[in-house]
């Protein structure tokens, strides 16, 4: 299959962005200015919920992604056109980052709020989560509670993923006969089934943690959001495709 050009040019910012990880600082100053930190940690910068689509975390991470990217997103271009295309693959990819950060605020905000009522500071609960060291008196229930948001304030996102996941529902969206198999898994199912289950199964591995295909590591809930976001703007469009909302 021949390569589209905004996929072409994406994939070229993709590898570029991971030799430049690779090169440059140690393999730490790309990951300090361009992966997503979660927004309490003083490592976040509001460019990070764009730029962190662009990071990977390993070779296996970039290849897979891009190799997903042109599979699918050569062929969901031909159908939209470039600009089109690049609209919606960065809007799944916010729409991915936006979904994963309100859940991590939704496991945040309770546990922080329950340590500001037991007499710490905000600023007290930054400090001792940002140099992993505790402040004289600190009680067996405020450290196990510090404990369980210590992931989440210093997580770190990247990675193409949500933004494949919504052209991944696209394309299953305009081919829902397309037969598709998974590597280790070499049986053809159709696009209108076999997106669906992937989907189910990030859902599966983000509530329980029992991985399927991926690392333990991934954001499966940004694979959803990214999945959500592309699905929905499908569905506005096939919606409003015959009024003045349509795009020209």
């Amino acid at each position: 299959m021949q390569i589209s050009e905004t996929v072409k040019h994406l994939i070229i910012i993709n590898v570029i962005m991971f030799i430049g990880t690779l090169t440059i600082g140690n393999g730490q100053l790309f990951y300090d200015w361009f992966a997503l930190y979660f927004p309490y940690n003083e490592a976040f910068q509001p460019w990070q919920i764009f730029t962190h689509m662009f990071m990977h975390g390993g070779p296996s991470h970039i290849l897979f992604n891009m190799f997903a990217l042109w599979m699918f997103g050569t062929a969901v271009e031909q159908r939209f056109g470039s600009k089109k295309f690049l609209f919606f693959y960065i809007s799944s990819g916010l729409g991915a980052a936006l979904i994963m950060l309100g859940y991590y605020f939704f496991q945040y905000i309770p546990v922080e709020n329950m340590l500001v009522e037991s007499g710490l500071t905000r600023a007290e609960i930054h400090q001792m989560l940002t140099t992993n060291k505790l402040i004289n008196g600190i009680s067996d229930v405020q450290m196990a509670n510090l404990q369980s948001i210590f992931p989440i304030f210093n997580s770190t996102m990247v990675g193409a993923s949500g933004a494949i996941m919504g052209v991944l529902v696209a394309f299953g969206m305009m081919n829902p006969n397309a037969k598709l198999m998974l590597i280790f898994l070499p049986i053809p199912i159709k696009a209108k089934y076999f997106i669906p289950g992937i989907i189910l199964m990030d859902l599966i591995s983000a509530l329980t943690g029992q991985s399927f295909f991926s690392p333990s590591n991934t954001a499966y809930i940004a694979h959803i959001g990214g999945a959500l976001t592309g699905f929905l703007i499908m569905w506005y469009w096939k919606k409003t495709q015959f009024n003045q909302n349509r795009w020209n």
